[in-house]
């Protein structure tokens, strides 16, 4: 019997038929249980070694040794929250015992975690959820050898991501209403550009007021690379306003904490990023529906082409790695192709007057 207690947990200690030696915790205080597990361990080794099988993992091994992996990855809660879905639906299954169909099934079922009324979610989000899994999937065949081969996992097609931005009306009268905790933060993102989780994880080591910048590091960039952020005088004023009211970060909120002796104390935080109830609040007054936060950024952008910054500067001002990206703004400026589109008024002909002041040979007229 090669399994031996200690501190009240049982732990397994043998051989495989090729000599690799396996020492680990069975997590288990039960003999019966330990035994049993050990039992199956050894087995599994003895059909990997000698049949060639692939080792029987479960979905839960999977994802621990993904988190482990991936420790160092930016995306790393966003893995977590998609984890803990994919548990709800295989928890305890062996990896080869997920079919594809069962994935796709699971996700099409995806409903939004954070609305208490359980909405559907977009299909963009559901092929991220679905690249996620077919991510860790592939790498547990191709890297770790715990699959013959990985479901193959196809994505839906979406439509094309819709540009929502507000007029000015639009914006003032939202800024408005907007309650005071989110305020400062929806009139930073007005007036930079900057996704929430940058504004929400701002500290004031990123900002020099003198020169008027602000800088997002690397390792908290959309593209893993520094974006330099010029502050108009309107973010100036925003972070004015901040300054003092916490060491480190430089948007927080006030929550009132109680005290031993039964009173109220302000409790100075950090801001929660996924926290959407005082947006939602302040839309709501607004009367603005179909917006999502991010959208405070397709504002920023169609805002400055409407003014005619050039492509290139938005590019550059966003933190956009291509120009495919900045060019979905393009049709809100076209200006730029007003001297192509005057090349028709020589040729045509309204009334018997050319639109031209010189005219061509061959115009077209019309009555």
């Amino acid at each position: 019997m090669a399994i031996k207690q200690r501190g009240g947990i049982w732990h397994c200690d043998f051989a495989t038929p090729d000599g690799k030696r396996v020492r680990r915790s069975l997590d288990t205080s039960d003999k019966l249980e330990a035994q049993e597990l050990h039992d199956k361990l050894k087995s599994e080794s003895w059909r990997v070694s000698r049949l060639g099988e692939s080792p029987q993992k479960t979905f839960e091994e999977a994802c621990v040794r993904w988190l482990t992996d991936k420790q160092h990855k930016r995306s790393l809660d966003d893995d977590k929250t998609k984890i803990e879905f994919f548990l709800e639906h295989f928890s305890g299954r062996n990896l080869s015992s997920i079919r594809p169909e069962e994935i796709t099934s699971v996700v099409a079922g995806l409903k939004n975690r954070k609305s208490s009324g359980k909405l559907d979610v977009t299909q963009a989000t559901k092929n991220l959820y679905l690249a996620f899994i077919r991510s860790l999937l592939r790498i547990a065949e191709k890297e770790w050898g715990w699959l013959e081969k990985a479901p193959n996992l196809k994505s839906r097609s979406t439509p094309n991501k819709r540009i929502r931005w507000l007029t000015k009306e639009e914006a003032e009268r939202m800024i408005r209403v907007m309650p005071d905790i989110i305020r400062p933060v929806v009139i930073f993102a007005l007036s930079t550009g900057l996704r929430r989780s940058n504004i929400i994880n701002l500290e004031w080591s990123q900002i020099d007021m003198q020169r008027k910048v602000a800088w997002i590091n690397p390792e908290n960039a959309k593209g893993g690379k520094a974006i330099g952020v010029a502050l108009n005088d309107t973010a100036c004023s925003v972070l004015r306003k901040q300054i003092g009211l916490h060491s480190r970060w430089v948007f927080v909120h006030t929550k009132a904490k109680n005290r031993s002796d039964g009173s109220m104390t302000p409790d100075i935080r950090k801001m929660r990023v996924d926290d959407n109830r005082q947006w939602q609040k302040g839309l709501k007054l607004a009367g603005i529906e179909d917006f999502r936060f991010h959208d405070l950024r397709h504002t920023w952008a169609s805002w400055l082409i409407q003014s005619g910054v050039p492509l290139s500067a938005l590019q550059e001002m966003g933190g956009w790695e291509c120009i495919e990206m900045v060019r979905r703004y393009a049709h809100l400026s076209p200006n730029h192709l007003s001297e192509h589109a005057c090349k028709l008024d020589s040729m045509i002909v309204v009334d018997g007057t050319n639109t031209a002041q010189h005219g061509i040979d061959k115009v077209v007229k019309i009555a």
